[in-house]
């Protein structure tokens, strides 16, 4: 019996902007709808990923430059994608990510101003051609994010102590890339409330993906 391939939806977006929170709402949505779903995120999903998450997220924010940052994120993926996702979808299951490959285009080639060229070639060596079915992004202006993530209290995020003109470098890449592949990308309004924002992703899927939910 040929098991259908499941799909892989991830969630983009600046700090502060709600990936985590939409991602479970979405997530419950789905179970509740009859699919299978694995939720991850990204550095992380693996053991040997999350330990590579740790020297990413944790200590200074000039702790490693964007080509070290590059090529961290692009080991943890491919074990990430190796030993969990492709798996998971191989088994029919539905899998939501917090981040993925274009985190690190708008994070280490905007935010740092690394350029795209060396992202793409780190994402080929990494996982080849594969990329999400619907990556969702979350748009939120910058200020915003950041002071919702300070209300987060998340401190040790290298990532929020960075200056405000990479997180503004970091929203332009996102919304670059969804004007560059409209067809897998969503933006999604983050401003509102959080049911509405669930609801707007909701529809997303609904519409780009053709699942009932």
């Amino acid at each position: 019996m040929n098991v259908p391939r499941g799909r892989f939806i991830t969630f983009e977006g600046g700090e502060g902007v709600g990936k985590s929170s939409q991602l479970t709402l979405l997530a419950e949505a789905l179970r509740n709808a009859g699919h299978a779903v694995v939720t991850t995120r990204e550095p992380g999903g693996t053991p040997g990923s999350e330990e590579i998450r740790a020297l990413l997220v944790n200590g200074e924010a000039g702790r490693w430059d964007a080509m070290s940052e590059l090529l961290l994120f692009a080991a943890a993926r491919h074990e990430h994608v190796r030993q969990n996702i492709a798996p998971a979808l191989a088994r029919g299951e539905w899998v939501l990510c917090d981040r993925f490959t274009d985190s690190t285009m708008a994070y280490q080639g905007y935010g740092h101003q690394l350029g795209r060229e060396p992202c793409v070639t780190a994402h080929k060596l990494a996982v080849g051609n594969f990329q999400p079915d619907l990556t969702l992004i979350l748009d939120l202006p910058v200020e915003d994010g950041v002071r919702r993530a300070k209300r987060r209290g998340d401190a040790g995020n290298r990532y929020e102590g960075m200056a405000v003109e990479f997180h503004r470098r970091v929203r332009e890449g996102f919304l670059e890339i969804a004007r560059r592949e409209p067809t897998r990308c969503c933006v999604i309004d983050a401003s509102g409330p959080l049911p509405d924002v669930q609801a707007a992703i909701r529809r997303a899927v609904v519409e780009r993906l053709g699942v009932a939910l």
